[in-house]
């Protein structure tokens, strides 16, 4: 695998980020993460989408220019992501200059190659939604099904892209490579979306949106957002309609691209079609994840329950954002929806992290300093001559075997179902101490026995570590570093034998990863 590109959507920044912005983003962190292991060259982008009627009448209430609110809002995305531990390597926001600059010459390429064209135009427009609806997409009371708000009927001269030329094309595309979109169930919705699909309106009178990016041969249009918004994952890696870049060369087509599945029409219809008309390939993969409830209701400022991110780590007084990221990427299996509430969060991070994990590793590497000082003895090892202690080759080839079923889940972009696979393998090694007793046999005075099942399970808790790692970056590292193994092991690097022989930790470097929730040295570490 020579490079792995990925994004998520871009968020919009007429206000602030909440947990469901977050869970898009940590799933797609983690996937990035994950093939870092994998592959030398992962590239992922997130960013913002600034342009639009509601940035302009926001910033107009409040009595600030456009671009001011804009700055304001990005940056607690920029914030919210860095306490996250989101790590990608741009964050593209659609009022950079490159951005703006390369997308008037996408709009002018367009116009030229006549897939883009001027007509007047009467639709009912969803300022939440920032698209024309049809009939069809409303509900009975004739409100948008989104933001439960009646459109507005709007006349006006636009120019409208010719999304009707590639539907055949389009169609083709989706029955052929069954795997374009994620979940395969979705693939039949888009499918009825395009058996009525027609052109779509991309640009806006200036007279109505000035707070855009301007036609460049007719000043008194705005790009609308369609081209503006989901342009930015090729003008963010050097696209140009011209000569572009070494970079995009080498990154395009994205392997995945990482979005709401309310988005999906315009990502599996609009941006393909875009795609066509510029002659690039279409993108491997459009991955649409779920909803996250609240108590299993739907999020709503109504209702008051919408919860920012950070305000999760505040509450529960985490030094770091890792329990928060594995319990979001475990909420919901492979594009379904999912829920958090406080009580269920800290019941599975205690019982997962804390109890499991944490617990299996603190206490393996106590009785090693106990009994060995420490040290891991040659004949501790285990191998076809020497399984002194039953079930120990079993383990580590389980332990193994689970690598290649985590990569097969996150191939087929199933987060969830690769954070219980190694909550499984967890179980299993604390279910093989548990059986073989280290304890007892040390009691007995069969200390090499002993010392193989000591290190049986530090073994298998390397590849625990390296599994975990995208999920729980901070952890790892710190399991890692208790094992004296290298957090930076590629997986296809992993064997039986990850252990080195030696003396591995001391009394005073031992200490748990994960605190519970709710302990109280959890709180007094917090507060110091």
């Amino acid at each position: 695998m020579e490079k792995y590109y990925l994004t998520t959507a871009i968020d919009y920044v007429n206000g602030a980020p909440h947990i469901g912005h977050a869970y898009e983003k940590i799933l797609t962190d983690i996937i990035a993460r994950h093939y870092s292991q994998r592959c030398d060259d992962v590239y992922f982008l997130t960013g913002t989408d600034e342009h639009g009627i509601k940035i302009q009448k926001t910033a107009a209430e409040r009595g600030i220019t456009p671009k001011e609110l804009c700055d304001e809002n990005s940056r607690k995305f920029i914030d919210a992501w860095k306490a996250l531990d989101i790590d990608y390597n741009r964050f593209i926001r659609t009022t950079d200059d490159d951005h703006v600059n390369t997308v008037q010459k996408i709009f002018k390429k367009m116009v030229e190659k006549g897939d883009i064209y001027k007509n007047s135009y009467q639709g009912l427009y969803c300022a939440g939604c920032e698209s024309f609806l049809s009939e069809k997409d409303l509900t009975e009371d004739g409100l948008c099904p989104h933001h439960l708000k009646k459109p507005e009927l709007v006349s006006e001269e636009n120019y409208f892209f010719r999304l009707t030329k590639y539907k055949d094309a389009i169609i083709k595309h989706i029955k052929e490579n069954p795997d374009f979109i994620v979940p395969s169930f979705r693939a039949n919705e888009v499918l009825n979306q395009l058996e009525d699909i027609q052109d779509i309106s991309v640009s806006r009178s200036k007279s109505n949106v000035q707070w855009g990016i301007d036609v460049l041969d007719d000043k008194e249009q705005s790009i609308y957002v369609w081209i503006d918004a989901l342009s930015n994952y090729i003008t963010a890696i050097g696209y140009d309609t011209e000569n572009p870049s070494e970079k995009f060369k080498k990154l395009w087509p994205a392997d995945v691209q990482v979005i709401g599945k309310d988005i999906l029409k315009f990502h599996s219809i609009y941006w393909p079609a875009i795609l066509l008309s510029l002659d690039l390939p279409l993108p491997k993969h459009i991955f649409a994840h779920g909803w996250i409830t609240i108590d299993e209701s739907k999020m709503s400022k109504s209702i008051g329950n919408v919860i920012a991110p950070v305000d999760v780590l505040k509450n529960f007084n985490m030094e770091n954002a890792d329990a928060f990221r594995f319990y979001m990427a475990a909420s919901a299996p492979c594009g379904k929806d999912g829920n958090y509430s406080d009580d269920d969060f800290k019941e599975k991070v205690n019982a997962h992290l804390a109890n499991s994990m944490g617990n299996l590793l603190n206490r393996t590497l106590s009785m090693l300093v106990k009994y060995f000082d420490g040290e891991i003895k040659e004949d501790f090892k285990v191998s076809a001559s020497n399984e002194l202690v039953e079930g120990s080759m079993s383990l580590l080839k389980t332990a193994v075997g689970k690598i290649n079923i985590v990569k097969n889940n996150f191939d087929n972009f199933e987060i969830a179902e690769a954070a219980q696979e190694i909550i499984d393998l967890t179980d299993i090694t604390n279910k093989y101490v548990t059986d073989n007793a280290p304890w007892t046999l040390a009691k007995e005075n069969k200390m090499t026995e002993c010392g193989q099942v000591l290190t049986t399970v530090l073994d298998v808790m390397c590849i625990i570590s390296s599994l975990i790692y995208p999920f729980c970056p901070n952890i790892a590292k710190d399991m890692a570093n208790q094992l004296s193994f290298d957090h930076k092991t590629k997986l296809d690097n992993l064997t039986f034998d990850n252990i080195k022989t030696g003396k591995i930790i001391e009394k005073n470097d031992i200490h748990p990863v994960f605190l519970r929730l709710d302990s109280e040295f959890a709180d007094k570490s917090a507060k110091k």
